[in-house]
């Protein structure tokens, strides 16, 4: 269905009594390429005319997400200016804040990210320009965006020095990380990211992206596109069984992670098997007092999108039943052409308090929205 089928479920409305939605996954694009070189010391701009970026990836100048859209964004995203989808905040304000009364938008940069940087000097110079310019030309231009802190994950140090530098400052809402690094993210490496959201009270966003230059199948390199869009949440579930088995939330019970764009339907049934093997296992991992399950229901949240349609409505609503109602957040993904329409995302039967819940209450409650 596209963004504009069907009724509005709101927007025929008065304002007042409209549904708030907090989105939590907007895509903000740079304009260009030298976006960034304002923010950029003269060392790095000359090293990127002159030798651009190195990723760890076996594709030049190209990405291997699957290229179904130009863009992987709605025919209509493009903005008048002419630039790439989300990189113009009045189009974007139109298009998406003021048509579905977005009261909070959660910004997700896709590239550059700097943590998938070979040279991780240059990943963290760039983190710091990309925040910079987030604060400047979006967070600062329209209070309903939160940004979220890049940081160059594979250098914990860079990290949290990042960490530290934007903590406090309410136009930042959350910590992001690729999905898509060099070990697996419950890894004790990137603890002390961990550390420094919990000592700052911020969530760690963790949206699928970035290159470590492995196949995204377990496999190896998928021979189509359908495939490598799948296997996107199966790389996310085995980010969560990482993080819940190495101990993260064990150490770190306060740890707030929200997975965005992998979907939540697949939750339970990766928690019961786990479970399964905890119990037949458990002395392997003594520091896992409680179940995996516990976890991933205590320290995780997820987003809707891609908001998963089973057949049968009411199989989605027994879902969220066991997964938690206070677990599930919204999101678009706008500008790109597979994005949920709030007007639609959801089949199932829901009380208007559930619905208030995952469209915005839930997300107020994660992020301390006021």
């Amino acid at each position: 269905m596209t963004p504009d089928d069907g009724p509005a479920i709101a927007r025929d409305r008065p304002a007042a009594t409209r549904l708030k939605v907090i989105d939590c996954d907007i895509h903000h694009a740079l304009p260009g390429p030298r976006a960034l070189y304002p923010y950029l010391a003269q060392r790095w701009r000359d090293h990127l005319d002159r030798h651009g970026q190195r990723k760890p990836t076996p594709f030049v100048a190209s990405s291997p997400y699957p290229k179904t859209a130009p863009a992987l964004s709605r025919t209509d995203s493009w903005p008048p200016n002419g630039g790439p989808p989300g990189s113009d905040l009045g189009f974007l304000q139109e298009q998406l804040l003021d048509r579905y009364n977005i009261e909070y938008g959660l910004l997700h940069l896709l590239a550059p990210s700097g943590m998938d940087e070979r040279n991780q000097d240059l990943g963290a110079a760039l983190c710091r320009a990309i925040n910079t310019w987030q604060h400047e030309h979006w967070t600062q231009q329209d209070q309903r965006l939160k940004a979220a802190i890049v940081v160059p994950g594979e250098d914990a140090a860079a990290s949290v020095a990042e960490i530290e530098h934007w903590a406090g400052n309410p136009d930042f809402a959350q910590i992001s990380m690729i999905t898509h690094t060099i070990e697996p993210l419950g890894r004790r490496r990137y603890w002390p990211i961990y550390e420094a959201a919990v000592r700052h009270g911020l969530p760690v966003g963790l949206h699928t992206s970035g290159f470590n230059g492995h196949a995204p199948a377990a496999s190896g390199w998928p021979s189509f596109y359908v495939e490598e869009q799948h296997v996107v949440a199966l790389s996310q579930q085995a980010l969560a069984i990482s993080m819940v088995c190495e101990g993260v939330f064990a150490r770190l019970p306060d740890l707030k992670v929200v997975m965005v764009e992998s979907g939540f339907a697949w939750v339970p049934s990766v928690a019961w098997r786990l479970d399964a093997h905890w119990k037949r296992m458990r002395e392997e991992v003594p520091h896992l007092a409680e179940p995996p399950s516990h976890y991933l229901r205590r320290n995780m949240w997820y987003t809707s999108q891609p908001s998963d349609e089973p057949e049968n409505p009411e199989d989605l609503r027994q879902i969220i039943d066991w997964l938690g109602w206070d677990r599930v957040l919204f999101a678009t993904d706008y500008p790109h052409w597979d994005m949920d329409n709030p007007d639609f995302a959801f089949r199932c039967r829901m009380s208007e308090a559930e619905r208030r819940m995952i469209y915005a209450g839930n997300a107020r409650a994660v992020y301390g929205f006021a």
